[in-house]
């Protein structure tokens, strides 16, 4: 997906999809965010092929927004489905222009906030779950003693 013809002909030029200030031009999933999609999104389609697939098409649709309006690495696919994305510098690589092209490096899938009432709001459900993990590992630490 890297390379596109253009409308002169024998001209090549990279393929990117703008999504902010990045120019998307690879994405890649990591294992951990290929188990998350298996567990809360599809149980289908869970090839890498099949999410990256997936994520070119809501990006080219200009269906992927930022959670937050400050925030630059959670973002709402479709108006629901949450994931957490990383962004890196591809090498070597620019538009037309000279301005360089990016990798998408995908984290994780939150889940859907259809499905996870909990995800409409992270900053307090991850404030929630830091305050629960912290009562956990306060009641661990009294059992040991």
């Amino acid at each position: 997906m890297k390379d596109k013809i253009m409308d002169r002909w024998s001209t090549y030029e990279p393929f990117y999809v703008v999504l902010g200030d990045k120019k998307i031009a690879d994405i890649i999933i990591t294992n951990h965010a290929r188990s998350r999609w298996i567990d809360r999104v599809e149980s289908e389609k869970t090839g890498f092929e099949d999410i990256c697939a997936f994520l070119w098409d809501r990006l080219k649709k200009d269906q992927v927004k930022p959670y937050y309006k400050n925030e630059k690495d959670v973002y709402v696919i479709e108006e629901d489905l949450v994931m957490v994305a990383e962004f890196s510098v591809l090498e070597n690589e620019f538009d037309i222009a000279g301005n360089p092209l990016h990798k998408m490096i995908i984290v994780t899938f939150l889940g859907r906030m259809s499905e996870v009432i909990e995800l409409r709001d992270l900053k307090s459900y991850y404030s929630w779950l830091r305050h629960s993990r912290r009562m956990t590992l306060i009641k661990n630490s009294r059992k040991r003693k």
